[in-house]
């Protein structure tokens, strides 16, 4: 991997990050089910709202380097969606590159995990205030997510090409 030290002694590699992780993800024998496009039935249990699964979004930044953030998600009709406030490094990322990575651990379970990748095919600010108060409700039992003067939130959707449950 070709690799150059820049003035801020910080390696700057030349590939993206998402060709390495689909590199990756064909030469290593990995234990769980197949690539899909469909969730495998011994992993749905981490998608439903009582599990309160958190997921990991990895997303490429400007400068070609990989960012991890844990978050709440949720599931609807084969959609994964996520809410952020506009301006943070989440929203800058996936606005500019509309493509993401998620990794879904079982909170009972770190060794069951749900590994998604796909496109972004909604970005909306109408309805993210009511989806962030649901997302409060699902992990900390209330709907009222903190309000933020001059906080403007997100809302993104993410459609799964990419799916493996490891076990």
């Amino acid at each position: 991997m070709p690799a150059e030290l820049d003035v801020g002694h910080n390696i700057q590699f030349g590939y993206n990050f998402f060709e390495i992780f689909g590199r990756l993800g064909s030469s290593f024998k990995l234990k769980g089910t197949a690539m899909t496009d469909t969730i495998p039935e011994t992993h749905q249990h981490l998608l439903r709202r009582e599990t309160r699964a958190f997921a990991h979004l990895s997303l490429v930044l400007k400068d070609g380097t990989p960012h991890v953030s844990p978050l709440w998600f949720d599931y609807q009709d084969g959609l994964f969606i996520i809410n952020t406030a506009r301006g943070r490094v989440k929203d800058k990322a996936l606005h500019r590159h509309p493509y993401a990575a998620l990794c879904i651990n079982d909170p009972a379970d770190p060794d069951c995990y749900l590994l998604i990748r796909g496109p972004v095919v909604e970005e909306t600010e109408a309805g993210a205030w009511d989806q962030i108060d649901d997302l409060n409700l699902k992990y900390n039992g209330d709907r009222n997510f903190t309000r933020r003067p001059g906080q403007v939130r997100v809302t993104y959707k993410i459609k799964p090409d990419h799916i493996f449950g490891g076990t």
